[in-house]
């Protein structure tokens, strides 16, 4: 048994300490907004927060997880969380969708240690995070509006 706590709750999971985090998120707990995308960390779709840094679930372990607070999309909330949720929908960031959930994640990972990113730092931050519909313009459009509505 291993216990968890994901989004502020603490839950006990009965599954092999190697099985990937993403699937005690999704099959064991219930929570589909991670996705799975790759399975070799490659496609940022799976991105939650461990202890607030953004981690590719897929690849995480649930037994290396230890004492870390779980943050998926489902469970993000505060002042940088709301003001990347609001910029992605006033610039309409999102066509098919599947990999939003990572992209914000990480987006909120980058906006909560530099307010203030340049494109480079985006790039940085935002890099193994794939969209396949190719709409990286208006993520970073969306992190620099998320930014300034922080500033």
């Amino acid at each position: 048994m291993t216990k968890l706590t994901l989004n502020g709750r603490t839950y006990e999971v009965d599954a092999d300490p190697e099985m990937p985090l993403l699937w005690a998120i999704r099959d064991h707990l219930n929570l589909t907004g991670t996705k799975y995308g790759c399975g070799i960390a490659q496609c940022g779709a799976c991105t939650v927060h461990l202890d607030g840094q953004p981690v590719r679930s897929c690849q995480t372990r649930l037994g290396d997880v230890g004492d870390a607070k779980i943050t998926t999309i489902e469970g993000i909330s505060g002042p940088v969380a709301e003001a990347v949720r609001t910029a992605w929908r006033q610039l309409d960031v999102v066509q098919c969708g599947y990999c939003q959930s990572g992209q914000m994640m990480s987006a909120i990972g980058l906006l909560t240690e530099n307010r203030k990113p340049s494109d480079a730092d985006i790039d940085a931050a935002m890099d193994g995070n794939v969209c396949r519909c190719g709409t990286y313009q208006r993520i970073r459009a969306a992190i620099h509006d998320a930014a300034r509505s922080l500033a």
